[in-house]
């Protein structure tokens, strides 16, 4: 995957990954929907055997879809995520304050 940003990307390269995450009271599920440049879906259901916060799941969830865009030969991926402080962690605009324990 590279750096480039979407006008620079042809439409028919460009790969795109929507992710989200949902708490229980049976614990955090999450949501993967990649799509192909032929506009074919590969969708993903999560279970996280382990606690963690909401913000933890949204970011292992895009961290999993990107490595599983990956795998399936993405070199350009557009990720759309409900979850600002992850876009704005993972696009480099706000950096993490510590690391969870």
């Amino acid at each position: 995957m590279t750096g480039t940003t979407q006008e620079e990307v042809p439409e028919e390269r460009l790969w795109v990954l929507h992710v989200d995450e949902s708490s229980t009271t049976q614990g955090n599920v999450a949501g993967i929907v990649i799509t192909s440049p032929q506009g074919e879906d590969m969708e993903f259901a999560i279970k996280f055997d382990f606690k963690a916060s909401k913000n933890e799941v949204e970011y292992e969830t895009l961290v999993l879809g990107m490595r599983i865009a990956q795998d399936a030969g993405t070199l350009h991926l557009l990720a759309y995520s409900n979850s600002q402080l992850i876009v704005k962690q993972v696009s480099g605009e706000y950096e993490a304050k510590e690391e969870s324990v």
